[in-house]
């Protein structure tokens, strides 16, 4: 008897349970996400056909800035947002040489002033890496590289792929310039994600077309 009685009231808890309801992620009720190329670090335009010009003024990096809504409460854990942004493109640089110079100095060099610190350099010299491709994988331009040993199958291998900027509204990153991109048409992807805990979850992509002039 007492055997049934237990199983009515677990019966009756379970049908009584009710599911927690998460309201919707962002605060007034509709998510935006607004990207684009900050015109303070880089001279663009947008053309008649939605592709954004960069004019190149020399070894760089141009930003996409974005402008996120903020989150309901209820995904916001000791003031810190749980969104985030991931940034990507299909632009790779192969690195093949490079050469740079280094100042050399003397055993008794001469100071720029009498404090002993500033040292006056008597020559350079130049150091050329060659053979860098087989050394290190191909370089998105968004920040990050695939090496050889990455695992394509592994649960957590699109965490890998990207770079993030997380647990803020004003994201930003920084992109890579250099001559070899002088007239190359490329693509910048942005995706961001309201909420990335338990509940309620909106995604939104975005893509730029860059020419770099």
């Amino acid at each position: 008897m007492k055997i049934l009685q237990t199983f009515f009231i677990l019966v009756v808890l379970i049908s009584c349970r009710q599911d927690k309801v998460y309201p919707y992620p962002c605060l007034d009720g509709d998510c935006h996400a607004i990207f684009q190329i900050d015109p303070r670090v880089s001279d663009t335009y947008q053309d008649e056909n939605d592709y954004h010009h960069i004019t190149y003024k020399g070894l760089n990096y141009f930003t996409i800035m974005g402008e996120l809504d903020e989150l309901h409460p209820s995904y916001v854990i000791n003031k810190i947002p749980l969104i985030e942004v991931n940034y990507d493109s299909d632009y790779w640089i192969a690195f093949d040489t490079i050469s740079f110079r280094v100042p050399i100095y003397s055993v008794l060099s001469w100071y720029t002033n009498g404090d002993y610190n500033n040292l006056i350099p008597i020559g350079n010299i130049e150091i050329t890496l060659t053979d860098l491709a087989m050394l290190h994988p191909p370089l998105n331009i968004a920040g990050y590289q695939i090496n050889k040993h990455f695992c394509w199958e592994c649960p957590y291998a699109p965490t890998l792929i990207g770079t993030y900027s997380k647990y803020n509204y004003t994201p930003r990153q920084q992109f890579l310039l250099n001559p070899r991109m002088i007239g190359d048409t490329l693509k910048v992807m942005t995706q961001t994600t309201f909420n990335t805990d338990t509940g309620k979850r909106v995604v939104i992509d975005e893509e730029f077309n860059i020419i770099i002039d």
